[in-house]
């Protein structure tokens, strides 16, 4: 039994020749212009229903910007989209953002080549694609967003991903997340943060010294660099998470995470880079990343509330805050001897099931290389 289809984007690289490449190029400039129009008519008028600013803007816009038809009806529900995140703030398109294309002006033409329209006709493109693209390709459904990162095109597309029918857990593998271990899970596996923390600390200080030089050269190295961080954080999550959900599926357990709500506060931090680390990491995008990669497994995921889990004794349930001592647990009643996230995951993990879990055994530390590889 399968259940109703779960949505995920697909990257595909386009390999456009150099006329293909400035082709494209140019339609992005124009179709984000012409969002701009749109934005600023819609904003003076105070006209934001997409088929009001239809009827407002579609002639004009096909002739000042030299759309198709159907580009037109993307750039106007683009803007449209925008407005109704907030209708008294004017949002403003970068010239080279994401271009949104639909069957009818993009065709997939096997594994090969996409039909892409531009402002001169159709352009055959190559496409690059690996195992991973290739074997999801025919389950695209609706439009791609057309993408310029880092001076390549790529096609943003969704697909269906069918979620499977979860499996009854014989137990659950509580995650706990922190800072100086990312995650920890109640198998004593850990995801240290100290490699990740580094690099990230290099980003920090390099995009520092160019906001305070200020210069051209600055800014444009600031924003050749832009995103960096972001999608180095990316792809250590995607990391994690895969092997959690891989782990949890193969011992059939479920996975127990905590309710994130009010963690950046909850979280004790000792001194500024610290607090830089806890303010900038993505736990919501771990959490999320599991999430996804949890339902297509049928991995079952349970939210349990964690507070005092690294203060509660996992053995004879005693709870004290002189408990925890930094990185370690030592139980004040029974002696019980651990390492303080180790115990907030078993203790995750009792509070959504209820087995009896000992904590005995050596923890295994897993390191990523800056790829997000597990080793």
């Amino acid at each position: 039994m399968i259940h109703t289809p779960m949505k995920q984007t697909l990257l595909i690289k386009l390999v456009p020749n150099e006329t293909q490449f400035a082709k494209l190029k140019e339609t992005v400039q124009h179709f984000n212009e012409a969002c701009n129009y749109v934005a600023n008519t819609a904003f003076q008028r105070k006209v934001f229903n997409n088929w009001q600013l239809h009827h407002l803007v579609y002639r004009q816009i096909r002739e000042q910007f030299h759309l198709s038809s159907q580009m037109a009806v993307r750039a106007i529900s683009k803007v449209a989209d925008a407005y109704k995140l907030d209708k008294t703030i004017k949002p403003t398109f970068n010239p080279h953002g994401a271009m949104i294309y639909d069957q009818r002006i993009l065709s997939w033409k096997g594994l090969e080549y996409v039909s892409i329209l531009t402002l001169e006709g159709r352009q055959i493109i190559p496409i690059s694609i690996g195992f991973y693209q290739e074997s999801r390709i025919d389950k695209i459904r609706g439009q791609a967003d057309l993408i310029f990162r880092d001076g390549k095109f790529y096609l943003a597309a969704t697909i269906d991903a069918p979620e499977a029918e979860p499996f009854t857990p014989i137990d659950f593998l509580g995650i706990d997340l922190g800072v100086k271990n990312i995650a920890t899970d109640s198998d004593g596996e850990r995801w240290v943060g100290k490699e990740f923390n580094g690099v990230r600390s290099r980003y920090t200080k390099i995009r520092s010294k160019l906001q305070s030089k200020g210069t051209k050269s600055a800014k444009r190295l600031l924003k050749k660099r832009s995103g960096k961080e972001y999608r180095f954080a990316t792809a250590i999550n995607h990391a994690i998470s895969k092997r959690i959900v891989q782990k949890a599926k193969d011992t059939l357990r479920g996975i127990a995470l905590e309710n994130l709500n009010g963690i950046r506060m909850r979280v004790t931090v000792n001194g500024s880079r610290q607090r830089r680390i806890i303010h900038s990491w993505s736990f919501n995008q771990l959490q999320s990343f599991i999430k996804y990669k949890a339902k297509v497994a049928g991995v079952p995921i349970v939210f349990v509330d964690p507070r005092n889990t690294s203060r509660t004794c996992p053995e004879c349930g005693y709870v004290a805050k002189a408990n925890r001592k930094g990185e370690e647990f030592q139980c004040g009643k029974c002696g019980l001897l651990g390492h303080a996230d180790h115990t907030a995951a078993v203790n995750i993990g009792r509070a959504a099931f209820q087995p009896t879990i000992r904590l005995e055994g050596f923890f295994r530390q897993i390191s990523l290389s800056p790829l997000g590889a597990i080793s």
